[in-house]
């Protein structure tokens, strides 16, 4: 099929790793705490604080206390600029000493990782050792290689598993889905993921061997937006005509499930609290499509998704939970990713607090790591998100992951240490 090598990319890798187990948005320059209120002593304190210029504070203080009348000498001005320099001096002691907590926990985390990587190979013959050089040679080779590589061996999709009948879950919460007439650029939460999964879910319908798609996302009724996105299922593409067993449920489609308050629409970094509610909606949806599937393909049998793909974080974490429900593979794409995004937020000189109050940051990462250590396979785009990216999280080590490969490859034993497989699709 023409022009869909990615999604035969993205066939195989999920198939082989099944098989073995069955933008950003700057912030605004005034931020209300969680309860909505707003301090403007503490919010122009802060300011002056991450504005000031100790030159300028200096020579303001020299005028002050140049004066040779001391009763034209302001004693306020002169304790508020000791008291501004003071609070300066204060806030790049903090940032110091939080970067350098930050550069020992690199180190600890890339230390035990060499200390576990050396435990994992010490039991690897010269065979599987060879294996594992040979793969770090082959991915310095050129990006044109690499892709020449993975076209190739990819081809057999139509040819070997066309007689499959897949049943797979795609899940992308925020922003707003829809089939036709995509509002992309409406907000930062409705770009360029929303029509990735869109075309993602019709693509895969359409190929040979699978039989049904969901792309699960949230059901909104709000006068401030469409009705489309308030009802509860949209089909995207019907399922193949050319074969027999077609029944009235294959095909793609949006499945919006209500969590969260109904009425209202959420930014991503709001929809946290309401992740459970929106597992238990989808779990009872993945129940009932297991008995109506049960009866077309099935023959009496349940049939379960093959896999559960997040994409985003938020997602992520869903699928995690739905995967461990139902002991069904979990796949990951990120996307963006919460640690990079908080190293670049850092160095832009945002604090910890205004950081997190904005962006969920330490929540969205809890949630990378825990859909990290569930998902049998990550998809991304480039080896850089890999090296660079994922490599800041503390489930994934490039040099332990080809370890723990090639002892699982050669059927030696692991010691319980498990790594998701990465995973690059253009």
């Amino acid at each position: 099929m023409a022009g869909n090598e990615w999604i035969n990319g993205y066939l195989e890798a999920i198939l082989s790793t099944g098989a073995s187990n069955i933008e950003e948005q700057k912030p605004a320059p005034v931020t209300l705490k969680d309860g909505g209120h707003f301090n403007p002593t503490k919010y122009f304190v802060e300011e002056v604080v991450a504005s000031v210029d100790e030159s300028d504070l200096y020579r303001t203080w020299i005028k002050v206390v140049a004066t040779r009348n001391t009763r034209e000498r302001s004693s306020r001005l002169e304790n508020m600029c000791w008291r501004i320099w003071h609070l300066t001096r204060k806030k790049k002691q903090l940032e110091w000493e939080e970067g350098q907590r930050q550069t020992q926990r690199r180190l600890e985390r890339e230390q035990g990782r060499r200390d576990a990587a050396e435990d994992m190979s010490e039991d690897l013959s010269e065979m599987e050792k060879g294996d594992i050089l040979m793969e770090m040679v082959q991915s310095n080779e050129t990006s044109k290689k690499t892709f020449q590589r993975q076209v190739s061996s990819l081809e057999v999709w139509s040819d070997d598993k066309k007689e499959k009948k897949l049943y797979i879950v795609l899940i992308s919460l925020h922003g707003l889905v829809r089939g036709e007439n995509m509002e992309l650029g409406r907000d930062s939460d409705t770009g360029g993921q929303i029509k990735y999964v869109v075309e993602l879910a019709r693509a895969l319908a359409k190929m040979p061997g699978v039989y049904r798609v969901d792309l699960f996302t949230r059901q909104i009724s709000s006068p401030e937006i469409d009705w489309s996105y308030g009802e509860p299922t949209e089909m995207l593409t019907a399922g193949q005509d050319d074969d027999d067993c077609v029944g009235e449920s294959s095909g793609a489609y949006i499945i919006r499930i209500p969590f969260g308050p109904r009425e209202k629409y959420l930014r991503k970094e709001l929809l946290w609290p309401y992740i459970r509610e929106f597992v238990d909606g989808a779990l009872a949806h993945i129940l009932n499509m297991s008995k109506v599937l049960s009866e077309q393909i099935g023959g009496g049998q349940p049939v379960w998704p093959y896999v559960i793909h997040g994409h985003y974080a938020d997602a992520g974490d869903s699928a995690a939970l739905l995967s461990g429900a139902l002991n069904v593979p979990m796949v990951l794409t990120g996307h963006s990713l919460g640690r990079n995004k908080l190293e670049q937020l850092l160095k832009h000189r945002q604090s910890m607090e205004d950081i997190n109050s904005t962006y969920k940051m330490m929540r969205r990462i809890e949630a990378e790591e825990l859909s990290l250590d569930a998902a049998e396979l990550v998809i991304t785009s480039t080896k850089q998100e890999i090296e660079e990216q994922w490599g800041l999280y503390d489930g994934f080590d490039v040099k332990l992951e080809k370890v723990l490969r090639a002892r699982a490859r050669r059927g030696v034993d692991c010691h319980g240490r498990f790594m998701p497989r990465m995973a690059v699709i253009c």
